[in-house]
């Protein structure tokens, strides 16, 4: 224990010098195109299906593209082949899109080709220590226990596999939060064993980097303003963070927890990572716990204006070099009896076509309200009000 733990102290100083990769691992880094000419933008979606031609041609045109859980599962059998399948068609048509393969590092999503190994490992799971129930995820989905060295094996190699693909660009590694909040499942599993599964996740985010072809991204759902440093002190794991929840204050109220949001987001772009911010359109139906940005569907598109705006213009303060925009209203774009989940799917809001020109510089702070100049516009926030304006020239 005393080992890992000072392993967690050079990633410390290696986060608050915000110097090298933490890993120590020669690399040719392969980041996605980047363009101030318009707000540029991310997505992260899934398919059970295979996605149609006319959806591979517009996910093609965003340079950074992440394929959730189940995507082409339903057509190709499995989620790893139904995503090297959906990247080899976008591929196709746009060489240079960079694609992410998911994995959760704590909750055991399966329909994978490679679960049928993970079943040979003893103990893979977590449980209750007071009955020895498992499922400790919201009581339907199994926890992995990250503290068994032969489980990070199977985990570090499966993932590696696919990723290697030569049409997978990297890895998106969910669940991170869960892993780190010092709260989550500590009532069922203990202070100890709370402690073991996290040294045992520092140990395996180390490994899968090892493990992955030195061009290959890892983007992680790692910043979170609810962490003592906002998840900065694990951000040299990865090539960059992915972004939710990020108007669902935890332990600070709405402007305190935002501005915290903000700050951490703004010194890691500003170090060169990767940032995906996404934020929901629905209405958020969060758990109590608040790890999970979780959200109702949207109806319409009717009313969402002030919040897109509001949404774009947090994006715009804190937006540097490999910073890309996400709204949306759920990644599912499965489609029952005709009717398709997400209501904004395969359409484009008009402020994404607009230009936006380089920043002329940093964003300027007056208590909760920011502003920030670029070559085509303005941009105005106040977190404390929840109200933001982008100005276009």
């Amino acid at each position: 224990m005393k080992n890992f733990r000072l392993v967690g102290l050079f990633f410390l100083v290696g986060f608050i010098a915000f110097a090298k990769p933490a890993i120590a691992q020669e690399r040719s880094i392969n980041y996605p195109d980047f363009s101030w000419e318009k707000v540029p933008q991310y997505i992260h979606i899934r398919k059970a299906a295979a996605f149609t031609d006319e959806e591979i041609k517009f996910l093609s045109g965003f340079p950074l593209i992440t394929l959730e859980k189940t995507t082409g599962s339903a057509t190709y059998g499995s989620t790893d082949q139904g995503s090297i399948m959906a990247a080899k068609a976008i591929k196709t048509i746009n060489p240079n899109a960079k694609i992410l393969y998911y994995r959760n590092v704590i909750c055991h999503y399966g329909g994978n080709t490679f679960d049928k190994e993970l079943m040979k490992i003893q103990a893979p799971f977590l449980v209750d220590q007071k009955n020895g129930k498992g499922k400790l995820i919201r009581g339907t989905v199994e926890a992995y226990d990250l503290s068994n060295k032969a489980f990070r094996d199977w985990w570090v190699k499966s993932a590696a596999k696919i990723c290697n693909s030569k049409y997978i660009d990297g890895l998106f590694l969910d669940g991170n939060i869960k892993v780190l909040e010092p709260g989550f499942l500590l009532k069922e599993i203990g202070a100890d064993k709370k402690e073991q599964v996290k040294e045992g996740y520092l140990s395996m985010m180390a490994s899968m980097r090892e493990a992955l072809n030195s061009e290959k991204l890892m983007l992680a759902n790692i910043i979170r303003a609810r962490l003592p440093e906002s998840g900065l002190e694990y951000i040299n794991y990865f090539d960059g963070s992915y972004l939710e929840g990020f108007t669902a204050p935890v332990n600070l109220s709405y402007p305190e927890y935002l501005a915290k949001g903000i700050d951490a987001v703004q010194r890691a772009a500003q170090s060169g990572k990767i940032i995906t911010m996404n934020f929901g359109l629905g209405e958020s139906a969060n758990t109590t716990d608040k790890i999970d940005d979780t959200r109702s569907k949207l109806k319409d598109t009717e009313g969402v204006q002030d919040l897109l705006n509001y949404y774009m213009s947090i994006f715009l303060v804190c937006a540097e070099k490999y910073s890309y925009l996400n709204i949306h209203d759920g990644y599912s774009v499965n489609t029952k009896n005709g009717v398709c989940d997400s209501k904004v799917w395969l359409q484009q809001f008009p402020e994404f076509d607009k230009p936006l020109g380089e920043p002329k510089g940093s964003a300027t702070k007056v208590g909760y309200s920011y502003t920030r100049e670029f070559e085509h516009a303005s941009v105005w926030v106040d977190i404390e009000a929840r109200k933001g304006k982008v100005t276009w020239k």
